[in-house]
């Protein structure tokens, strides 16, 4: 498909010169004036626009006004008399991409064609950018309808517009970059940079180079001048993670920052002004730091401005569905697979999980279950063991207990058994720690159909032990 031009110009034998030139690249419209230059640009959408400025009644400056105030806006070229490139300049300013003087040079048009297009094209991709951007940071992309993450997005929505400083409080993995980042999206920062630092990653000197810069010759090693990622963040948000872990000479300069907007590079002495909201997130106790004389009082209650609490998983329990849902979709996309199917099962013994690791060993599962499984369907029994709440299978961990207690029994708990580990023998009585693993070992090798790899994961230990025990029991090396 062809661009599209638009040409408005009052003298004939220039719209229809330009139209010879042009036609053969692009798809032309002809204008001679400002009104009809209106109704084409109301009626279908241009990639571009090349207007004259002087034209009986309404001027090329009011075209430039009505096509820049359209929702999909065409790249603008003015052309114009030599005696007016002033005005051709007003045009510019205005949001013309650029001008041609009269009598028109073709080459010239083409090349300024060729680049506006480019820039309108590259315009297009950015907006498009930031929309994605807008969606999947904003808080309708936080997965989860639980009251406690409710009340965590009504609190955030009330602050994101303004200019104060949050802390995030919660254990790791709980998703607190994530909304800092839609804090971000969601305030009038949105088009500016999001830096994020992740405090503990980093040495003393090297946090304070990395946040704050350095001059030339600040230190061994510094031969030239470095921006820190304060300066970088200008005129948007800084996130820092894991904030309970930096220095106290660090924790002065940072201070400095709440209390004055100006930073100092490492090795200067000039203040640098900045435009920049902080968002800062911890896994400690910082009253308790405080207190234990481990953090600053005063730069506590500087970052205490808004203070947030990030829910563990195991207090929303509701949006664990929602969120397998959610990872394994999104991991199935991104490998290409169909997402496994979660039995009812399978699905209850998650749900009771407590996610120590939260939202990012939630993630972990899904992907390992799309990887692993390609859209196959996962039971209970095809749950690693501390899933279900049982302990892998080795034999230190074997039980001579009796099976016969509770629903489950007989059944080794690496296979989903809820209790009781050891299997009866014939009169009732317990078995050997031995004789138990034996069969134990025959259970999963039958499970997984002789695959010695899943069996390995079916009772929680690694295949090289798998294989000593069936060079122990070479008559189960034929068990599928």
């Amino acid at each position: 498909m062809l661009p599209s031009v638009l040409i408005v110009d009052d003298e004939k034998h220039t719209r229809e010169g330009l139209r010879q030139a042009l036609e053969d690249s692009y798809d032309v419209s002809l204008a001679a004036n400002a009104d009809e230059a209106f109704n084409l640009l109301e009626a279908q959408p241009f990639d571009a626009v090349l207007t004259d400025l002087r034209m009986p009644g309404k001027s090329g400056l009011k075209v430039i006004d009505k096509a820049l105030a359209l929702p999909q806006r065409p790249a603008v070229i003015m052309m114009t008399a030599y005696g007016n490139v002033d005005t051709a300049v007003e045009a510019m300013k205005r949001g013309a991409v650029d001008f041609l003087t009269k009598p028109v040079n073709l080459e010239r048009l083409e090349v300024l064609l060729q680049r506006a297009l480019k820039t309108k094209t590259l315009e297009v991709e950015v907006r498009q950018l930031h929309e994605r951007l807008d969606e999947k940071f904003s808080f309708e992309g936080v997965v989860g309808n639980s009251a406690a993450l409710r009340d965590l997005i009504d609190k955030v929505r009330l602050v994101a517009p303004s200019k104060a400083t949050i802390l995030l409080e919660g254990e790791s993995g709980t998703g607190k970059e994530l909304i800092a980042q839609a804090v971000h999206q969601s305030s009038q920062r949105s088009r500016g940079p999001f830096v994020a630092v992740h405090c503990a990653a980093l040495s003393e000197n090297l946090l304070e180079s990395e946040l704050f810069g350095h001059e030339r010759g600040a230190f061994t090693g510094a031969s030239e001048r470095r921006i820190g990622r304060f300066e970088s963040a200008d005129g948007g948000t800084l996130f820092l993670d894991e904030i309970g872990e930096i220095t106290a000479s660090t924790q002065v300069k940072l201070l400095r920052f709440l209390e004055t907007r100006t930073i100092e590079r490492v090795g200067g002495g000039k203040p640098i002004p900045l435009d920049v909201r902080l968002v800062a997130a911890t896994n400690r106790n910082l009253e308790r730091m405080v207190a234990e004389g481990k953090f600053r009082e005063d730069l506590f209650f500087r970052l205490h401005v808004v203070r947030l609490l990030m829910p563990p998983l195991r207090e929303r329990p509701d949006d664990i569905p929602l969120l397998l849902a959610h990872y394994l979709k999104y991991f199935a996309r991104e490998n290409g697979t169909p997402p496994p199917q979660l039995e009812p099962g399978a699905l209850r013994t998650l749900c009771a999980y407590r996610w120590p690791g939260n939202i990012r060993e939630l993630r972990n599962f899904c992907e390992n279950a799309v990887v692993m499984h390609r859209g196959g369907r996962l039971t209970e029994y095809d749950l690693d063991p501390r899933y279900r709440g049982a302990a892998p299978l080795v034999p230190a961990m074997v039980s001579a207990a009796s099976a016969s207690e509770g629903p489950g029994a007989g059944m080794p708990a690496a296979l989903g058994a809820p209790v009781s580990l050891a299997l009866p023998g014939p009169a009732g009585s317990s078995l050997s720690v031995e004789e138990n693993e034996r069969r134990l070992l025959r259970e999963a090798l039958l499970k997984a159909r002789g695959n010695r790899t899943r069996a390995a994961q079916l009772m929680g230990i690694s295949r090289r032990t798998l294989h000593r025990k069936l060079a122990q029991w070479p008559e189960l090396d034929t068990v599928d």
